[in-house]
């Protein structure tokens, strides 16, 4: 899916506080009507059975807070916590597990929700860690898919948007813990 590019500036948004974005890559209405039909493709693949919905933070939150809403059948939410970035717009290539999740997954359909797929590296590393812990099924769900990774073992089942190759920002994506509080998906100039 893809939306409307649309040029954006430092005066068009105060949100950005004179910074500049090249352009939003996916405005408000084409992730609120993404994450709608991202819902109901989760309800009908899990009719039954407990599902955890496992949210990587920081950049999920806003995603999994819309997302879990429009799925209508019963879940549990958590939470776990890697780094790779730091201040920087490229992958380290290190990830590491700053918050294990405290909900019990042997057994369980996780659902495991990720903002971008980019390098791949977090995600092989977590769904290796999150495999050891017996879960019934585990799938991911991202929002943005770069298809870049070369190196990437796991396929997402579900995912909202192809995405650019470029830095993007907003609707929970940061650079520097910047940005995430814009209501659509912008490419950082």
């Amino acid at each position: 899916m893809s939306s409307t590019v649309k040029p954006v500036g430092s005066k068009s948004d105060p949100r950005l506080s004179g910074r500049a974005v090249k352009r939003i890559a996916f405005d408000e209405a084409a992730i609120a009507k993404r994450v709608t039909e991202l819902g109901r493709e989760i309800t009908t693949a899990y009719p039954d059975g407990d599902l955890l919905v496992l949210g990587l933070l920081k950049g999920s939150f806003i995603f999994l807070s819309d997302l879990v809403r429009q799925i209508t059948r019963p879940l549990q939410v958590d939470f776990l916590v890697a780094t790779s970035y730091g201040d920087g717009t490229v992958s380290s290539g290190t990830v590491n597990l700053v918050y294990d999740p405290e909900t019990e997954l042997e057994g369980k359909d996780i659902l495991l929700v990720e903002d971008i797929i980019d390098s791949g590296r977090t995600l092989n590393r977590l769904m290796a860690i999150l495999k050891e812990r017996e879960p019934r099924s585990l799938e991911i769900c991202a929002l943005l898919h770069k298809r870049i990774a070369e190196g990437l073992r796991y396929n997402a089942k579900f995912v909202g948007f192809d995405a650019p190759n470029e830095f993007l920002v907003g609707y929970g994506l940061d650079h520097a813990e910047n940005f995430r509080h814009l209501p659509y998906i912008a490419s950082l100039q």
